[in-house]
C-alpha cells in the first residue's frame, strides 16, 4: 500500500483515512547500532494511529529485542525486502544505501538523516523512485522545532561520549587528588566549539573533575560555558562569529590567524584537546595542525568528532584510534552508537514529534505552508525541493522617530529654606546652649559622644546599599553588644535611679536587636541551603 498524495496545486499533500503503516528496517550501514524506533517510542506512533513493522533484528544492536516489540504489538518482518514493500512510510537512522534505493517501490516517502548538501546522486536516485523524503538534518533550528531537532540529540550525546573515549585514553584520572603516594594535578581539557556537543563535553569533563577551557567564535556562548565551569577563551577581536540558525559563519583570514595562534599556545599545556567545529554544508575546518600535535605532552588526547567530514585536527584518521608522537588521536564517527541505546530513544522521540507535527495517522499530510516541514522537505514524489526558499528579510515600515525640538533649559529656581526651618535650627540652637550653660562637664564630654555616634550610625546604616543590610547585621550585633556591656556596668546602683532604668532599657533594645539580627542572618542562609 502507497501514500496516496496529490500533486495538484495545494500546499497540503492529504493521505486517505487508511491505517498507515510504519517500517523499521535493520540499519545496513557498517558499524551503525542505532534503530529509527525503540518500544517506547512504538507505543507514541501506535497511540497516533500507526501500524509498526519492523526488520527482525533491527533492535538488537541497540539491546532491545524482537520479543521486546513483540510485547507492544509490533509487527516483525523476516526481511528488508517485505518490510520496504508493505510499509507506507520509511523511518530510518542512515541515509538509504545503494542497495536500500534498489529494494524502494515508487512513491513511498522516507523520513531520515539525508545530508543533502553531501549526498547529491542519493536525491538524484531517490527522485527517480519518485519519493517523498524528509531530512532530520534539515529541520530548521527555530524554538518551535527544538523537539524535532535530531540533530541536537545526537550532538549532545556525541559531545558527552567524546569525554567518556578520551578519559579511557587518558593515563591519569580527570581530578586532582592528594593521596599518600602523592600529589596528582586535574586533567586540563580545551574544547573548541561550544555548540551543543561542546557544552556536553564541558559538563562532562567538569563533573569529572577536570579544569575545562572551551573556545567559540560566537561570543553569545560565553556566559553558557561560564555556566557549566569552564573558563571561556576570548580574543581581543573585533568579530562575531554568529551564523544563521545558531551555527557559526566562515571568518576572517585575520581572525583566524589569531585562533590558530591561540590553539598552539594552549596545545602545549593542555592534556586533552576536543574539537566540534562544524559548519554544515562544508569540510571541516582545520583548527588543530601537525605542528600543535607534536608540541602537546606525551600522553596526552585529541579527540575530533569532525572526523567524518574531513576532520579539525590535520593528522585525524577517520574511525581510527592510533598514537602520533605519544599522543592518542581518536577519530570515531560512530560516537551516538556507541550509545545506541539511548541514541535510539532520543532520535525516535524527535521521529514521533515530527509525525504527530504532521497530523499523525488520520490527518498524514506534507504541509508545505508549515516552516518546519518545509525546511525538512527534500523531495516531494520525486521533484527536488531543498533548499527551502529564503524567506525574504522583513521590511521595517514603521516610520523612524522624529527628533524633538530642543526645548530651552528651565533655570532653577533659587528655593529658599522656609521660617518654619529656621525657627526649628534656632530653638535647637538654644537648647544646647541652655544644656552647655547648666549641665556638668562630664555630661558634655558624653552627650558629645552620643551625637557623634548618632550621627556616624546614621550614615553608615542610611548610605550603605540595601543588598548589603544582611552582611552589616554583623557589625550591628557587635555594637549592640558594646551597648549589653555598657548597660550591665550602669545597672549596679540604685533600682530607681534614672541611670540603671537607663542601662536596663539599653540591655533590652540591644538584645532585641542581636536576636532579630541572629534570625534574619538564619533565613538568609537559609534559603541557599538545597
Amino acid at each position: 500500500m502507497t501514500i496516496a498524495v496529490e500533486r495538484d496545486t495545494g500546499s497540503n499533500n492529504a493521505v486517505p483515512n487508511a491505517r498507515k503503516k510504519i517500517g523499521i528496517p535493520k540499519e545496513i550501514y557498517p558499524g551503525e547500532c542505532r534503530v529509527a524506533a525503540t518500544p517506547t517510542t512504538v507505543k507514541v506512533l501506535q497511540k497516533q494511529g500507526f501500524e509498526v513493522l519492523i526488520e527482525q533484528s533491527a533492535g538488537e544492536t541497540a539491546n532491545f529485542s524482537d520479543r521486546a516489540y513483540e510485547n507492544v504489538n509490533c509487527q516483525i518482518l523476516p526481511n528488508a525486502a517485505a518490510l520496504w514493500e508493505q510499509a507506507d512510510i520509511i523511518l530510518k537512522v542512515r541515509p538509504p544505501q545503494p542497495e536500500e534505493v534498489d529494494r524502494l517501490p515508487e512513491k513511498k516517502t522516507i523520513i531520515s538523516f539525508i545530508w543533502p548538501a553531501q549526498n547529491g546522486e542519493l536525491l538524484d536516485k531517490l527522485a527517480e523512485r519518485q519519493a517523498t523524503v524528509l531530512a532530520m538534518d534539515a529541520i530548521p533550528r527555530i524554538s518551535r522545532a527544538q523537539k524535532l531537532d535530531a540533530l541536537s540529540s545526537m550532538a549532545n550525546i556525541a559531545g558527552y561520549r567524546a569525554v567518556i573515549e578520551a578519559a579511557n585514553q587518558f593515563g591519569r584520572f580527570f581530578t586532582g587528588q592528594i593521596t599518600a603516594a602523592g600529589k596528582v594535578p586535574p586533567a586540563k581539557v580545551m574544547i573548541i566549539g561550544a555548540g551543543v556537543a561542546g557544552l556536553a563535553a564541558i559538563g562532562a569533563a567538569r563533573s569529572l573533575g577536570a579544569v575545562v577551557r572551551a573556545f567559540d567564535t560566537r561570543p553569545a556562548v560565553k556566559e553558557q560555558v561560564q555556566s557549566l565551569g569552564a573558563e571561556f577563551l576570548e580574543l581581543e577581536f573585533a568579530e562575531d562569529g554568529t551564523g544563521s540558525g545558531g551555527y557559526a559563519k566562515t571568518m576572517s583570514k585575520e581572525f583566524i590567524a589569531a585562533e590558530m595562534a591561540l590553539f598552539a599556545q594552549q596545545a602545549k599545556d593542555v592534556d586533552i584537546i576536543i574539537t566540534t567545529a562544524l559548519i554544515p554544508g562544508k569540510k571541516a575546518p582545520l583548527l588543530i595542525t601537525q605542528e600543535m600535535v607534536d608540541n602537546m605532552k606525551p600522553g596526552s588526547v585529541v579527540v575530533d568528532l569532525a572526523a567524518e567530514q574531513g576532520g579539525n585536527c590535520e593528522v585525524t584518521r577517520p574511525n581510527e584510534i592510533y598514537q602520533h608522537n605519544g599522543v592518542t588521536i581518536i577519530g570515531l564517527t560512530d560516537l551516538p552508537s556507541r550509545m545506541a541505546a539511548q541514541s535510539s530513544q532520543l532520535y525516535g522521540t524527535n521521529l514521533c514529534h515530527l509525525l504527530k507535527d504532521m497530523g499523525g495517522a488520520e490527518d498524514y499530510k506534507v504541509n508545505l505552508e508549515d516552516e518546519v516541514i518545509r525546511g525538512a522537505l527534500v523531495l516531494k514524489e520525486g521533484e527536488v525541493t531543498w533548499p527551502p526558499p529564503q524567506k525574504p528579510a522583513p521590511v521595517n515600515t514603521q516610520k523612524a522617530p522624529t527628533t524633538p525640538a530642543p526645548q530651552p533649559a528651565k533655570v532653577a529656581e533659587d528655593k529658599k529654606p522656609s521660617k518654619m526651618v529656621w525657627v526649628w535650627l534656632g530653638l535647637a540652637g538654644l537648647t544646647l546652649l541652655g544644656i552647655g550653660l547648666g549641665a556638668p562637664a562630664s555630661f558634655l564630654s558624653h552627650f558629645m559622644v552620643f551625637v557623634l555616634s548618632c550621627f556616624v550610625g546614621w550614615q553608615v546604616i542610611w548610605n550603605v546599599t540595601p543588598a548589603l543590610h544582611t552582611p552589616l547585621m554583623s557589625v550591628t550585633n557587635a555594637i549592640s553588644g558594646i551597648v549589653i556591656l555598657g548597660g550591665m556596668l550602669q545597672i549596679s546602683g540604685s533600682l530607681t535611679s534614672a541611670t540603671t532604668i537607663l542601662g536596663a532599657m539599653a540591655i533590652v533594645v540591644a538584645t532585641i536587636n542581636i536576636a532579630g539580627g541572629f534570625l534574619v542572618s538564619q533565613r538568609m542562609l537559609n534559603m541557599f541551603q538545597k
